[in-house]
């Protein structure tokens, strides 16, 4: 099946052309058209599966046949759990309306930023991605209506509860109409997010889609068996053995993060971080450079790494494991994506030996583990 196909008009299609995409994905091939018939949706599936593409297409087709938005009442909200998040989903919507005849205009809002530019810049939104705890913020100042919003949708429902925004959420839902079109996207269905599909969603249309980025035969899965006094050199190993210009590294804290950085740097290797106590400036700037390819190594924590999408991301190390298989499941699906392939590595150390076995489980694959202590690590 085509894009052609699923009820998307010639402007649009263009424009999918231009992203390169070819064939629509399975979340996009039955999300598209559910949402344009203006049904609800319930949609079970994991990052990396093109739902943001399989809501913002349909939207962006609607709001071509409806009038621009009064000044600060939205048509479009779209709910999302992290700052990188947000970024990515208006990057998504602006790439897609490109000079569409009816022009849309995208705005992303979160927290860590001065609010008064995002205010400034609600005049004449019609598509609004926002972290809740910013857009009650904007609601309060009076800078933004949801009066009007004709279209919600909950991305990563899932992050956002286990996040703690259930309250402000909660808030968001009393202000909505109560005529629209509500779309939720989750990861799992939980009994947090089954509750909210009950409130919000009206006969939607269930689209379940297996978890096919759980472990795509295109990426590579490695471990190795390390001292924790050794993870830091045999790293720096990896990388310069391997001659790695883009690698993206997984950490449980922002201390550790920081402590990487600091030595991968010292080492000669270009290095940034990406977590919570970074500075919204430093975060982009960080992700930019290395989407750019004009930083090899990006040390991220899991919340930070939440919106982080890179086309032919080569390499991805767990250099903590993470504490559940969902969480090494999200990681190592940052690379191998859209048919690339890709290699995720995991340092184990003897303490996380069980619990590496019970990811294995878990995925339903085993992950060929290799010993380090012959290689000589002198000089990293």
């Amino acid at each position: 099946m085509s894009f052609s196909h699923l009820g998307l008009s010639a402007p649009l299609l263009k424009n999918i052309a231009a992203q390169q995409y070819e064939q629509p994905r399975p979340i996009q091939q039955e999300a598209i058209p559910a949402i344009l018939k203006g049904k609800d949706v319930l949609g079970i599936a994991q990052t990396g599966s093109g739902k943001t593409a399989g809501f913002a297409l349909p939207i962006l087709e609607k709001l071509q046949r409806t009038e621009p938005s009064r000044n600060r009442f939205v048509k479009a909200l779209i709910l999302v759990p992290t700052r990188e998040l947000a970024v990515q989903v208006k990057d998504v919507f602006q790439a897609f309306g490109s000079g569409l005849p009816r022009k849309v205009k995208t705005l992303a809002v979160y927290g860590g930023v001065s609010i008064n530019p995002q205010m400034m810049q609600l005049q004449g939104t019609d598509v609004l991605v926002a972290t809740p705890g910013r857009l009650l913020d904007l609601i309060n100042s009076k800078a933004v209506h949801l009066s009007q919003v004709e279209v919600l949708v909950l991305d990563e429902a899932d992050k956002m509860l286990n996040l703690g925004f259930k309250e402000e959420m909660d808030k968001i839902f009393s202000l909505l109409p109560a005529k629209r079109q509500s779309i939720l996207f989750s990861a799992t269905l939980s009994n947090d997010v089954q509750s909210i599909n009950q409130m919000l969603l009206q006969n939607p249309v269930t689209i379940e889609i297996e978890a096919e980025s759980i472990s795509p035969e295109q990426i590579k899965q490695l471990a190795y068996n390390v001292a924790p006094e050794k993870k830091g050199p045999f790293l720096r190993y990896l990388i310069k053995q391997g001659d790695w210009q883009q690698v993206l590294v997984f950490v449980s804290s922002t201390r550790t993060a920081d402590n990487l950085v600091d030595k991968l740097n010292k080492n000669g290797i270009q290095a940034a971080t990406m977590h919570s106590k970074k500075s919204q400036g430093a975060r982009t700037e960080a992700l930019r450079k290395f989407k750019a390819g004009d930083l090899r190594v990006l040390v991220a924590t899991d919340l930070a790494s939440r919106g982080i999408d890179i086309e032919q991301l080569p390499h991805v190390v767990n250099y903590d494991l993470p504490r559940s298989p969902k969480d090494y499941i999200h990681r190592i699906g940052r690379t191998g994506r859209a048919g690339a392939t890709g290699e995720a590595i995991s340092l184990i150390t003897p303490e996380d030996q069980h619990h590496f076995k019970i990811i294995q489980k878990k995925m339903g694959k085993r992950v060929a583990i290799v010993e380090s202590e012959e290689i000589d690590l002198k000089g990293y």
